[in-house]
Order: C-alpha cells, then sequence, then structure tokens
C-alpha cells in the first residue's frame, strides 16, 4: 500500500485529502506543521509527500530543503501545495526541492494523476541509483 504524508495545517483540507485519499487506498499519515512534517518523514518514510507551503513552525519551503539535504528522506517525491499561483511560484517549489506543484484550490483527479507521475518517477529514480535502469 502506497504511504503518503500530507502535511497540511488547515482542518478542512487535510481532512477532505486525507478520506479522499484513504478511500483511494492510500495509507495517510498526517502533519500538521513542517517541523512536523519533517519528523514524520524521517520516521514513516512515506513514498510520497503532499506538503503545503503556508505552514506553522517551519514554512513548507525550508521542509522541503531539509528533507532533500537528509540522505534518509532526499529521494522521497514532494508535491507542493500551495495557494501560491503566481508567475515563478511553480519555479520556487521545484527549487526549494520539491518535484510538482499542484495550486489551491485542489483539483482532487489532477492531484492523484500527479501522485501517479511522481511515483513513477521516484522509481525511475531507484532503479537507475540501483543500476537497474
Amino acid at each position: 500500500m502506497t504511504k503518503i504524508l500530507l502535511v497540511e495545517d488547515h482542518e478542512e483540507l487535510w481532512d477532505f485529502l486525507s478520506r479522499r485519499l484513504r478511500r483511494r487506498g492510500f495509507d495517510v499519515v498526517l502533519a500538521h506543521d513542517g517541523q512536523e512534517g519533517v519528523e514524520k518523514a524521517r520516521a514513516e518514510l512515506p513514498d510520497i509527500i503532499l506538503l503545503d507551503m503556508n505552514l506553522p513552525v517551519m514554512d513548507g519551503w525550508t521542509a522541503a530543503r531539509t528533507l532533500r539535504g537528509d540522505e534518509s528522506t532526499a529521494r522521497i517525491p514532494i508535491i507542493a501545495l500551495t495557494a501560491h499561483a503566481m508567475s515563478g511560484d511553480h519555479d520556487k517549489t521545484l527549487q526549494a526541492g520539491c518535484d510538482d506543484y499542484h495550486p489551491k484550490p485542489v483539483d482532487f483527479s489532477r492531484l492523484l494523476t500527479q501522485i501517479d507521475a511522481a511515483m513513477l518517477a521516484g522509481e525511475d529514480r531507484a532503479m537507475e541509483r540501483d543500476g537497474r535502469g
């Protein structure tokens, strides 16, 4: 079962997303601020991380850079969830270490497509790393 770490501080959104993802068969782990997200990523080693960028304690930009700098979490795909939809915000999330970007409000079917694509890309990276690709 694919494990998703959802790092989101707005209850309505984490409730909505976690319920819909679980109905699709995903194992969902929740964190409500960036620091908790980093700690749970290290402890749970999820298959993918959905990371809100505007978080308390540690923002998503810092959390993404922290996760990329840690050998145990560096290869976990990260999809940024953000209300920032201005020109340049997509590039800013990629520079912070995110693999993809999903603007809010969430389009659930599009998010599922992005999760699938990130999982496939992660598998390809693992195969290359292990000499199988």
